[in-house]
């Protein structure tokens, strides 16, 4: 596994940054340096104003969201679909995954890809991609980030939304199956 270190830091400064992140920033540093600018913004941040930023990146918009089968599958039916199929990967290498989290959560996926392979992260590469243009975009210090692990995984990175969007086939899909208006058959009585 050539990038485990760097997908098991990512997958911690992914995470919600509380009080054993930042005693892990050390250690981070040293581990990673191909993450030194998140790592510098997080450690000159204010934890509460680091938290409060975290909150404001990811828990607010879908188009900055750390689940990946919303890349794909978007709030859709077919994402119920998508989960079970995470889930079926992580058993298949003796995994069993814990429901505080849903299994396409981008840190639970680099922790995975760290300790088995980066299948899941190569499947989902037109989302990260998306993800990393997104938060490029929105300029926050955790692009960089993404930048890092979008880096590891074979060929060119997309160079714009268009190029990802390409990648990606399209954008995340709306639900239509069961929207139709209700429509009545026969006479009104």
């Amino acid at each position: 596994m050539k990038h485990a270190v760097l997908y098991q830091a990512a997958s911690l400064c992914l995470s919600y940054p509380d009080d054993e992140f930042r005693a892990r920033l050390p250690l981070l540093r040293q581990a990673a340096p191909q993450l030194r600018d998140f790592l510098d913004f997080a450690d000159a941040t204010d934890p509460t104003e680091l938290a409060a930023h975290y909150v404001k990146v990811f828990d607010f918009k879908n188009r900055h969201s750390l689940y990946l089968s919303w890349w794909r599958d978007g709030d859709t039916r077919r994402r119920g679909m998508t989960l079970v199929g995470f889930k079926q990967v992580y058993r298949e290498h003796g995994l069993e995954f814990s429901d505080e989290e849903l299994p396409d959560f981008l840190p639970a996926v680099l922790e995975f890809s760290a300790q088995v392979d980066a299948r899941l992260l190569l499947e989902f590469r037109p989302g990260l991609e998306l993800l990393r243009l997104a938060l490029t975009d929105h300029g926050t210090p955790y692009a960089s980030v993404l930048d890092a692990v979008c880096r590891t995984l074979p060929g060119p990175s997309p160079k714009d939304k268009a190029a990802a969007m390409a990648m990606a086939k399209c954008g995340p899909p709306i639900e239509t199956v069961g929207l139709e208006p209700f429509t009545l058959v026969g006479e009104p009585s």
